[in-house]
C-alpha cells in the first residue's frame, strides 16, 4: 500500500462529505451509488491506477471507464483532491458549462476517457479500448466500473462475450453490487444471483471483494493485473449511501437531492466519522 489505511479513510470520508454538498447545491443526484463507490475511486486514483493528474492524456497512463455514470459525484471529488481540477468546480456540479456535467462528459473534462450516460455501454467502450490496446502493443490496463443495475441491458451481456470470445486480459472490469437500481433492489426487478457463476460460464476470471476495504479492493486489480487467459470481473460488494445512516441500503435514495436539513444531518455524522479516524490515526 502507498498510503496509511487511516489516510485512505480520512480521503474517503472527506469525499463523501464533498458528495453530499455537491448534490445539495445541485438540487439533483444519485448519493446511493455515489457514497457507495467512493472507497473504490480512493482506492484506484491513490493506490491502483497508473496516472498523472498533471498530465492527463499522458499515453500511457491506465483507462478507467465509468459506465454508471450518474455516480459520477463520487469520481469528480476523487479527481479533485488527487488534483485533477480546482475543488470549487465541485459545487458547480451540473451547471450550464460548468466542467463537471450530472454525467461525464469529455466534451467538458478531457481528463475522463468517454462521455457515460446511456446505461450498459461502458464494458463495451472498455472492450474496444482494450482490444486496441492490445492490436497496438500498448501495455496500459483498461479499467471499467459498471453497476449491477445496468446488467439488465442486453448490450452489457454481448460485451461480457466479446471481451472472453477476445481474451482481453488487459480489461477489468468492477461490479458495483450494491443491490439497488431506481425501481428498487435489484433481485426484485431483474433477478441477478448467482452472478459470479455466469461471469464464470463465460470464462471470466471472478474474485469477490468487499467493496470498503481498501486493502481487497487493492489485492484485487493487483491479481487481476497477473490473470493472462482471460478478462477479470471484481464484484464489489457495497453499501448504497455508505457512511449516512438513514440513507444506507435505501433505494429511494439512488437518485435524489437530500434537503437542506437531511443534508445537515448527513455532514454531522460523516464529521463525527471523521473525528474517530483521526483518533484512530493518533
Amino acid at each position: 500500500m502507498k498510503h496509511k489505511l487511516e489516510d485512505l479513510e480520512k480521503i474517503a470520508t472527506e469525499v463523501r462529505r464533498d458528495v453530499i454538498k455537491m448534490i445539495l447545491h445541485a438540487g439533483a443526484g444519485h448519493p446511493a451509488g455515489s457514497l457507495g463507490m467512493v472507497d473504490v475511486f480512493v482506492a484506484l486514483y491513490y493506490e491502483i491506477l497508473n496516472h498523472d493528474s498533471k498530465k492527463p492524456d499522458w499515453e500511457t497512463r491506465d483507462r478507467l471507464i465509468l459506465s454508471c455514470g450518474h455516480i459520477c459525484p463520487a469520481r469528480y471529488a476523487v479527481m479533485s483532491h488527487a488534483g485533477y481540477f480546482d475543488h470549487k468546480h465541485l459545487f458547480k456540479l451540473g451547471e450550464f458549462k460548468s466542467i463537471l456535467q450530472g454525467h461525464p462528459d469529455k466534451r467538458f473534462l478531457p481528463s475522463v476517457e468517454t462521455t457515460s450516460g446511456p446505461l450498459g455501454c461502458g464494458l463495451a467502450q472498455a472492450s474496444g479500448i482494450a482490444l486496441a490496446a492490445r492490436m497496438d502493443g500498448k501495455r496500459f490496463r483498461t479499467i471499467v466500473i459498471t453497476s449491477d443495475g445496468e446488467h439488465d441491458e442486453g448490450n452489457h451481456w454481448e460485451a461480457v462475450a466479446f471481451a472472453a470470445k477476445n481474451n482481453l486480459s488487459n480489461l477489468t472490469m468492477i461490479v458495483d453490487r450494491n443491490n439497488i437500481q431506481i425501481d428498487g433492489y435489484t433481485e426484485e426487478v431483474m433477478p441477478l444471483e448467482p452472478l459470479a457463476d455466469k461471469y464464470k460460464a463465460y470464462n471470466w476470471s471472478v474474485i469477490e471483494i468487499d467493496g470498503h476495504n481498501f486493502e481487497e479492493i487493492v489485492s484485487a486489480v493487483n491479481k487481476a493485473r497477473a490473470i493472462y487467459e482471460n478478462p477479470t470481473v471484481i464484484i464489489a460488494r457495497t453499501i448504497p449511501g455508505k457512511g449516512v445512516d438513514f440513507m444506507e441500503n435505501v433505494p429511494s435514495w439512488h437518485a435524489k437531492a437530500p434537503s437542506d436539513d437531511q443534508a445537515k444531518l448527513a455532514l454531522k455524522e460523516l464529521r463525527t466519522l471523521q473525528g474517530k479516524i483521526k483518533e484512530y490515526g493518533e
